[in-house]
């Protein structure tokens, strides 16, 4: 029998929605890769909205979480989605609990109590003028990076430089994470390491361009391959190493960077829909295909 896999999406990712983003590409390149890789296991993905109807979704044998970018928005709901699917019997990768520790960043301040290299964090409930001023002392740097806890792809955040006002009226009206800037960021790039079941498939680097710091690609970002110096590779594999789980998640993608110091820091443990750069990564739909697989039995 056919196995069939819900690849998780949401209206601005799949194809002939009229609300579909600018980066959406990225969900065709993952599907494709996936679905490559499951041609010879008699299994197929299809993207489909999370939100569908459940008795739809329940028809499939494993859900994966693959583009399903608007859940920060709605993420009690997208759990909630989760947890019948499993109720349903559908495997979910990741699984519910790993999703619902992921989905607030404060897991980051957990990771580093863990003994993870992490960047100083400060964690206000709701953030102002008044916050990014005092994270300007705290921090004793000239910028700073104010972000959602509950967030992905930069949707939200903002960056603020020392002498320059705040604009008037900004806010971040839920629970925040600000962080000084790090220069690494623009010179050598974000360093991305994607595991499958909690082994190495590839890496890469994503740099901004334009004079941006975000290096999304929705923002104009470039990607390059990377084979990792083996004190890098290490680094990441410490961090998966450190989740808190008896499993290895499905996929991860651990995104570090370097801070002033030299040591590579941990920006985040992506375990809910990360994308997971196929085409820098040759073999890796065939290795997330045996993985899904080996979890169907």
């Amino acid at each position: 029998m056919t196995k069939r896999i819900a690849f998780l999406a949401c209206p601005e990712t799949l194809p002939g929605s009229p609300t579909r983003r600018p980066d959406a590409f990225e969900h065709d390149l993952y599907l494709d890769a996936l679905n490559a890789g499951l041609a010879g296991h008699d299994a197929v993905a299809e993207g489909v909205d999370w939100r569908a109807p459940l008795d739809q979704l329940a028809g499939y044998h494993f859900a994966l979480l693959g583009t399903p970018w608007d859940y920060t928005e709605a993420k009690d709901e997208f759990l909630g989605r989760l947890g019948e699917l499993e109720a349903a019997g559908v495997v979910v990768g990741n699984p519910l609990a790993m999703v619902r520790w992921n989905a607030d960043k404060l897991y980051l301040a957990e990771l580093d109590r863990l003994g993870v290299p992490s960047i100083p964090t400060l964690w206000p409930d709701s953030a102002g003028a008044a916050e990014i001023q005092a994270a300007f002392a705290h921090f004793g740097c000239d910028r700073v990076v104010a972000k959602r806890r509950v967030g992905a792809g930069a949707i939200g955040q903002s960056s603020f430089t020392r002498g320059e006002a705040v604009p008037a009226g900004w806010r971040i009206d839920q629970p925040t994470m600000i962080q000084p800037f790090l220069p690494a960021i623009q010179s050598e790039g974000e360093l991305s390491f994607i595991f499958i079941d909690g082994a190495f498939s590839h890496a890469l680097i994503k740099r901004p361009s334009g004079g941006d710091y975000r290096i999304q690609s929705l923002y104009g970002g470039v990607e390059v391959p990377l084979q990792p110096a083996a004190p890098d590779l290490a680094a990441a594999q410490a961090v998966v190493a450190r989740l808190p789980f008896a499993q290895a998640p499905l996929y991860a993608r651990i995104d570090m960077v370097r801070r002033e110091d030299g040591v590579l820091a941990l920006i985040e443990a992506e375990l809910i829909e990360p994308y997971l750069y196929p085409e820098q990564g040759p073999g890796f739909g065939a290795r997330l295909a045996g993985a899904i697989m080996a979890r169907l039995g």
